[in-house]
């Protein structure tokens, strides 16, 4: 935890305190949920401003990458953020997931039943209630399937805000709770994803699923090999993320599926 008090400790220079601070900032278990409250703050603030329009065009800007003799990939930063950092964040989350139900609160049936089974019910019960909602709409669209396409929009759980809250109560929350909301949160994720890929994507590619698919096989081969250095994984997981966003199926899927690749056991026992 930080101590405030370290604010009037005596410093020779203030380079050295703000290093020292920031280490500290870094360090603490609380320092990503208050981050994260932070922005979200100021991008409600900023949204709904007078400068709305900055806001806007921050992140509709687009911002391409390209490697090799590749086309380049041009998107804007909020579907980078979207398609690239969150696969990152569903990956760290993934590898949790993993090592819990491996080795923790989730290595049996009876233990991830309950989030699995909660997280369905936040699926089922959102979507029901959204169709029962619209089942009568139409209104100045003139037709009810206008309102009803927007079923699978409530399903989803924001999962890194449900992490940045818990990290803000640090210790003072079970590990056994955080374990369930993060089990809870990425199959009511996942769930959501999927739903979104069969029901929404109007652009699938099954060339480009499929080598993704191909890249899981070869990365759950290394696994089995007993192949333990990073740069294999890193470079074939690249090449999954790309195939899944080429597939038009949402990458983040790509993050989840290539953490449960990941070995989670030591070489020497």
């Amino acid at each position: 935890m930080i101590n405030p008090s370290d604010l009037f400790q005596y410093h020779h220079k203030p380079a050295d305190f703000i290093r020292e601070y920031l280490n500290k900032i870094a360090k603490s278990d609380i320092s990503g949920g208050v981050i994260l409250l932070i922005c979200a703050v100021i991008s409600l603030v900023w949204a709904n401003s007078s400068f709305s329009g900055y806001y806007h065009y921050l992140f509709e800007s687009h911002l391409s990458i390209t490697i090799g003799d590749m086309a380049p990939m041009s998107h804007s930063i909020v579907m980078w953020i979207n398609d690239a950092l969150m696969v990152i964040f569903f990956f760290v989350v993934g590898l949790e997931i993993k090592h819990e139900m491996q080795h923790g609160e989730l290595a049996s049936w009876k233990q991830a039943s309950l989030p699995v089974m909660a997280a369905l019910g936040g699926m089922v019960v959102p979507a029901a209630v959204y169709a029962l909602v619209n089942l009568n709409g139409g209104g100045e669209l003139g037709s009810n399937e206008v309102y009803m396409r927007g079923w699978g929009v409530p399903m989803a759980t924001d999962i890194a805000f449900a992490v940045g809250i818990f990290a803000l109560m640090g210790k003072r929350v079970p590990p056994t709770l955080r374990i369930f909301l993060l089990a809870l949160a990425i199959v009511d994720d996942l769930g959501a994803i999927v739903v979104i890929a069969v029901f929404y994507t109007s652009n699938f590619s099954l060339g480009a699923f499929l080598i993704g698919i191909a890249g899981l096989g070869v990365l759950a081969f290394f696994n089995r090999l007993g192949v333990r250095s990073m740069a294999p994984f890193l470079l074939v997981g690249l090449v999954i993320w790309i195939a899944f966003w080429a597939s038009g199926v949402h990458p983040t899927i790509a993050g989840v599926a290539v953490a449960f690749t990941i070995p989670s056991t030591s070489r020497i026992s």
